[in-house]
């Protein structure tokens, strides 16, 4: 069957590997915007530090590929065509976000366009419900926590170092936010590299290239390359973003996202939960901003942000649905025009 084709799971590979480089693109540069903000480092040394970082995160673990790979669709339901087509809805997706220096959520789009992909392909009964239940509330909460953890982690430092100096104070979070951003690097890395990995895994059993969803070696090693391509190539558009427009950043705030966001997202990724890297310090520079006053943030930012996190699963879906049409339209014309040659 041509859905199932060697060709077809190429494609897969190849769509999977460059949506990591997006991945890294827009989200692993998140990872290190706060540091750039405050000016603990320059703009090449993060980009540089996240990229190497997030390579070695993403050798860690496959949990949450697992959970990608096995929660969303049912079993029988998994063509690689499908999977190609919920791939291209969370590329294009993320493309056009990017362009627009939104950080949206890559993990939204990847979520948004299988389930898409899935519906144009074989229905609403494909779906696992409960298990997109599991992942939609894992993405809806993730970034609460880090939001309230963020805030009171932020009042608690302040009443700490109240009587501090200034300067003196600047100079030491500018050297444990250097610390606090590398462990923040490796966590994305944990977390974000293993969607890819899921997908690419998903697509090896769909086409019986493996008997069980176990990640091979060259999946991990190929998807955690890609991701630091694209950090470092990409990253400096959203590090503005986030790292400058959003709130302005002093070292002891940059410090309080990145170690309460580091935590967020290690925790989440032991436990096999997909999050958005994205959402979680959005979120938690959000909070440090609160603590200081509403005028402190830039809501207009704030507001694009939030809207972006609202379309993306839909928006995504509704591509990869087109998308999936648009192939399945165009195989059957290649079939069709074979089988009369």
């Amino acid at each position: 069957m041509l859905e199932n084709s060697l060709f077809i799971l190429v494609c897969v590979i190849i769509v999977a590997l460059i949506f990591d480089y997006i991945n890294g693109v827009n989200d692993a540069a998140n990872a290190i915007a706060t540091c750039v903000s405050t000016r603990a480092l320059s703009v090449f040394t993060a980009v540089t530090m996240a990229a190497v970082l997030n390579f070695i995160g993403a050798m860690i673990s496959t949990k949450v590929a697992a959970t990608i790979g096995q929660s969303i669709v049912k079993e029988h339901g998994i063509t690689q065509l499908m999977i190609l087509s919920g791939m291209c809805g969370a590329v294009i997706w993320s493309t056009i976000t990017w362009y627009f220096a939104i950080p949206s959520s890559s993990t939204h789009a990847l979520i948004g366009g299988i389930i898409g992909a899935s519906i144009a392909s074989c229905g609403f009964n494909v779906l696992q419900l409960e298990g997109i239940k599991y992942v939609v509330l894992s993405l809806i909460c993730s970034p609460i926590i880090g939001l309230i953890l963020g805030y009171f982690f932020m009042i608690m430092l302040s009443w700490m170092v109240r009587y501090s100096h200034p300067s003196i104070l600047n100079k030491k979070f500018k050297k444990l936010q250097i610390i606090s951003a590398a462990t923040m690097a490796v966590s994305h890395g944990t977390a974000d590299a293993q969607k890819s990995m899921g997908i690419i895994t998903m697509a090896l059993v769909s086409y019986n290239y493996l008997n069980s969803f176990n990640v091979p070696w060259l999946v991990i090693i190929s998807c955690a390359i890609s991701m630091a391509i694209g950090t470092a190539i990409g990253g400096r558009r959203i590090i503005k973003t986030v790292g400058k427009d959003f709130v302005k950043l002093l070292p002891i705030h940059g410090f309080c996202i990145q170690t309460t966001s580091t935590l967020v997202v290690l925790v989440t990724a032991i436990l096999g939960l997909p999050t958005s890297t994205t959402h979680i310090i959005t979120s938690t520079i959000l909070s440090v901003g609160l603590t200081k006053r509403l005028s402190a943030v830039n809501w207009k930012i704030a507001m694009n942000i939030l809207w972006a996190w609202l379309f993306t699963i839909p928006a995504s879906g509704i591509v990869a649905f087109i998308v999936y049409i648009f192939l399945k339209t165009l195989l059957t014309i290649v079939v069709t025009n074979t089988y009369l040659i």
